[in-house]
């Protein structure tokens, strides 16, 4: 793959409020995309072709490599578990190998008490072959603003976007706290309708695509409702934590995920970030990892942010990040799940909370149960809303069976594709 050596400047000015002001030159390496023709690449992202480009996105788009651990840590396992021969939702039972299949799963990991249960791949995923996580890696980005507000680089998510931003006092962010955007409730009008080609979510990703910078995107966006009335999702919000992250930190994502937390939880293999034409990551959706390393962010979570004796992320953002207190983010305002800083929150007593990304893309992880589960797919009838398939909820049921099970120590009735 070519290399291309981007110079990536932050000189930033004064800026307003309490604001942590950082000046820095860093260089960083940006890989170059193989593919550069647009006809080529709307034929690969074509939904037929999904299986095989989730796991080769570094070829379509520029990215940025995030580097392992020096020590990776490997799960224990025990060979693999029998799933499920069914689960239901709502009165309706799934057979659990058709759903995996029907599902277009790739890889799938199932651990319990830090132990590998079961793991296996399809459509081509294996396990040192890495799949985009889509919108999973809002809940990293969510990581990396509470270590910034640990180290002092932001105050609180009680100030405003436009304190750290202030090239976004003429959009909808302006006057805007940090909390409602990192809880989807800023008030920016935003249709995020992925089967409509005309909805803003498509307009940033034909943009995305064509080098365009994220930032100035941004910028377009106004507002619609008053801030932390209402719970829509923006995954543009998710771009605006980033700038702030950058701005306050004088790092750039990939570096500050590098740092903080990729090589310290003992992740097995490089990941990477897709970037956009200015060198910005795709912070709402472009990192792309194993499915083992996506579990130990799980791991992470589930140990309240510590990792072999170090406190990686805080105790105390963790528990206020899957958390949902205001009405309007409760699972009952939100039809059955709610809404922490980045990760989502089902109803139930158990204390779950998931990072879900399109197509399919899971980390559920329930900490009554101490359980960590994974999913990687490309659902090409993810646009089918009427398809049980591609149900977020019908998905969590069978988490919430596998949670539940009696452990098997039988070989799995899954055979590799």
């Amino acid at each position: 793959m070519n290399k291309l050596y981007f110079i990536y400047f932050l000189c930033f000015g004064l800026l307003t409020g309490n604001a942590q002001v950082t000046t820095i030159i860093s260089k960083e390496i940006i890989h170059s995309p193989k593919i550069h023709d647009a006809s080529t690449l709307k034929q690969v992202l074509d939904l037929k072709n999904i299986a095989h480009s989730y796991l080769n996105m570094q070829e379509y788009f520029p990215s940025k490599t995030v580097a392992k651990a020096a020590k990776p840590f490997l799960f224990p396992r025990v060979k693999n578990s029998v799933l499920p021969t069914d689960f239901s939702h709502k009165g309706t039972k799934y057979n659990t190998e058709k759903f995996i299949d029907s599902s277009y799963t790739q890889g799938l990991i199932w651990i319990q008490n830090d132990t590998i249960q079961y793991e296996n791949y399809w459509r081509g995923q294996k396990e040192d072959i890495k799949h985009i996580s889509w919108s999973m890696s809002k809940s990293y980005v969510s990581a990396l603003f509470g270590i910034a507000i640990d180290e002092g680089y932001i105050k609180s998510i009680n100030q405003t976007v436009d304190e750290y931003l202030p090239e976004l006092k003429s959009s909808g962010y302006n006057g805007v706290k940090i909390k409602d955007v990192l809880q989807m409730a800023s008030g920016i009008g935003f249709n995020e309708d992925y089967s409509d080609p005309n909805a803003d979510i498509n307009v940033y990703w034909n943009g995305f695509v064509s080098g365009k910078s994220q930032d100035k995107f941004a910028k377009t966006l106004v507002n619609q409702r008053p801030p932390g009335t209402y719970n829509q999702y923006v995954s543009i919000n998710t771009h605006v934590l980033a700038m702030i992250i950058v701005k306050a930190t004088g790092r750039s994502l990939t570096d500050y995920l590098q740092e903080k937390i990729w090589k310290k939880i003992g992740t097995e293999y490089d990941a990477y970030w897709l970037v956009d034409g200015e060198g910005m990551e795709m912070a709402l959706g472009g990192l792309n990892a194993c499915l083992r390393d996506y579990a130990k962010l799980g791991q992470l979570y589930l140990n309240k942010g510590k990792y072999n004796g170090e406190q990686i992320i805080p105790t105390a953002w963790i528990e206020s990040s899957v958390r949902a207190t205001e009405k309007h983010l409760l699972p009952a305002t939100n039809g059955g799940t709610g809404y922490g800083y980045q990760w989502w929150i089902p109803f139930g007593s158990e204390g779950e909370f998931m990072a879900i990304g399109i197509f399919n893309q899971y980390i559920y992880i329930n900490p009554t149960t101490k359980t960590i589960i994974v999913k990687n797919s490309a659902n090409q009838n993810y646009y089918d809303s009427s398809n049980p398939y591609c149900s977020s909820n019908v998905h969590l049921a069978l988490f919430r069976k596998l949670a539940h099970s009696t452990f098997s120590k039988k070989s799995a009735t899954l055979k590799s594709k």
